[in-house]
C-alpha cells in the first residue's frame, strides 16, 4: 500500500475532507471505498468492518497497523502529523483554542445527527415518525451552523487569512443534507469561505469525483 496508509472512505461522506487533506498534503494513500449505506451491496459497507467495528466511515490505517476513527481526530492528526502543511495553529498559536472548539463542534453537534436522520428507524421503530424527526434533525443541523457562523469572524478562512481542516471539513458538512442553499442562509459568512474552498484549484479534481454537486444538492 501507498506509503503505508489505507483510507477506507466512500464518494459523498465525512471521508472526503480527508481525502482533501491527504491530497493538499500530498501523502500518498491506499483508498478502499466502503459503502456502508448500500443495503444492495451490503459487501462493499462490509470492508470497513476490518478496520473500524462500528462500519462507519472515514477509518485511517497507519503503517504501524493502528487504526484512527472519526473524522475530525483524522483530521487533526493529519494537520498535526504533517506541520509543514500548515493545516492547523499549532499548539500554542492564539487560533488553537477555537480550532479545537469548532472541529469538535461540527463533529458532535452537527455530523453527528446524520446517523439519526440517515435512518430514523434507529430511534423511532415507527415509520409514521420519521418524517416529523428528519424535519427536526435538519432544523437542529440548520441551527448549529447559525450558531457556529454567528461565533466566528472569518478572514478569508473560518479561522482567519490560512486554509485549515477546520475549513474543509465544514466545507464537505456543508454538503450534505439540508444542502448549501440552507447553509448559506444561516451561515452566511462561512458560505463565503467554503465557495472559495470549493474553488480551490489543488482541490478541483477531487470534489467533483467524490463530491460533485449534483442536480439538487445545493438546493
Amino acid at each position: 500500500m501507498a506509503n503505508g496508509i489505507t483510507l477506507y472512505g466512500a464518494r459523498g461522506s465525512g471521508a472526503v475532507p480527508v481525502e482533501a487533506t491527504l491530497t493538499l498534503l500530498e501523502v500518498p494513500y491506499s483508498l478502499v471505498d466502503a459503502y456502508t449505506w448500500d443495503h444492495d451491496d451490503p459487501a462493499s459497507g462490509d470492508q470497513v468492518l476490518k478496520a473500524n467495528p462500528m462500519r462507519q466511515v472515514p477509518a485511517l490505517v497507519l503503517p504501524s497497523g493502528e487504526t484512527i476513527t472519526e473524522s475530525a481526530a483524522i483530521l487533526i492528526w493529519l494537520a498535526e502529523t504533517y506541520p509543514q502543511g500548515r493545516l492547523a495553529p499549532p499548539p500554542g498559536d492564539s487560533k488553537r483554542t477555537q480550532f479545537l472548539r469548532w472541529m469538535t463542534f461540527v463533529s458532535s453537534a452537527i455530523y453527528s445527527l446524520y446517523w439519526v436522520k440517515d435512518d430514523p428507524a434507529r430511534l423511532v421503530p415507527d415509520p409514521a415518525g420519521h418524517s416529523a424527526l428528519e424535519e427536526r434533525v435538519l432544523n437542529r443541523i440548520s441551527d448549529c451552523w447559525g450558531i457556529m457562523d454567528s461565533q466566528v469572524e472569518p478572514g478569508r478562512y473560518i479561522l482567519g487569512d490560512d486554509l485549515s481542516v477546520l475549513d474543509l471539513y465544514v466545507a464537505a458538512v456543508s454538503r450534505f443534507r439540508p444542502r448549501r442553499s440552507r447553509f448559506y442562509e444561516v451561515a452566511p459568512k462561512m458560505g463565503e469561505v467554503v465557495r472559495r474552498v470549493d474553488i480551490d484549484p489543488r482541490l478541483h479534481a477531487l470534489w467533483k469525483d467524490r463530491m460533485g454537486f449534483h442536480e439538487g444538492w445545493e438546493g
